[in-house]
C-alpha cells in the first residue's frame, strides 16, 4: 500500500486578513526589534521591518522600500512607512523620501532628530535636554543599563509606548510639515500612532 501523502494546500478562503505596516529602517538591530513588540498571537495588525546596514543612508531606506513595493504590493488599508534619523542627511535626501511619501495617503515618514533613540527616550522621561546622540544613549541607559543597539530585556508596555506618543506629540507642537529640524523631537510617534489606532 502507497504511502499517503500529506497535503500542504492552503485551505480555501485563508488570507491574510490582518493590516500590515510595512517599515523600512536604517539600522539591523534596535528598529527591528522595537517594532516586533507589535506582533504577537492576538494582535490584528502586522508590522514587517525591511533592515539594512547600521550605515544605511536615507536614500538607501527609500530603494529597499520601492523593492519591496514592486515584489509585493499593499493591499487596500496596509500603509508603508519609512523610518530614519536626522543625524547628518542633508535636506535633499531627506526631501527625496518626502516627495515618496506624498505619491499615496498609504505612504508615511518618520523621522528622528538626532536619533531614533530619542524616540526610545520617550517611553521613560520627556526627553528634555537630551539634543544630541551621546546625551541620548547615556540618557536611555539610565532606564535600560543593558542597553546597546538593542532592545533585548526591555520593557515596552502599551502604556510605556502611549506615554511616549503623547510626549513626541507635546514636543513637535506645532505638528511639522515635513521633518523635525529641530533638535528633540520626533515623528516617529505619528507612525505609532496609526498602529495603535489600528488595533482597535
Amino acid at each position: 500500500m502507497a504511502p499517503r501523502r500529506r497535503s500542504f494546500q492552503r485551505p480555501l478562503g485563508e488570507r491574510r486578513y490582518r493590516k500590515m505596516f510595512v517599515v523600512a529602517v536604517e539600522g539591523t538591530k534596535t528598529e527591528p526589534q522595537y517594532f516586533a513588540v507589535f506582533n504577537g498571537p492576538t494582535s490584528i495588525v502586522r508590522v514587517h521591518c525591511i533592515s539594512g546596514s547600521s550605515a544605511s543612508a536615507p536614500t538607501r531606506v527609500l530603494r529597499r522600500m520601492r523593492e519591496h513595493l514592486r515584489k509585493e504590493e499593499l493591499r487596500a488599508g496596509d500603509e508603508a512607512w519609512l523610518v530614519v534619523d536626522k543625524d547628518h542627511w542633508t535636506e535633499a535626501q531627506l526631501a527625496e523620501l518626502l516627495a515618496w511619501s506624498q505619491k499615496s495617503e498609504s505612504y508615511g515618514v518618520a523621522l528622528s532628530n538626532p536619533k531614533f533613540e530619542f524616540w526610545l527616550l520617550l517611553h521613560f522621561d520627556d526627553g528634555a535636554g537630551a539634543t544630541s546622540p551621546t546625551t541620548c544613549v547615556a540618557r536611555l541607559r539610565q532606564y535600560l543599563p543593558e542597553y546597546d543597539k538593542g532592545l533585548a530585556g526591555a520593557e515596552l508596555s502599551r502604556e510605556r509606548i502611549s506615554a511616549a506618543v503623547a510626549r513626541a506629540k507635546h514636543r513637535d507642537t506645532p505638528p511639522c510639515a515635513d521633518w523635525p529640524r529641530s533638535l528633540g523631537v520626533t515623528t516617529v510617534y505619528r507612525l505609532v500612532e496609526r498602529i495603535l489606532q489600528s488595533e482597535r
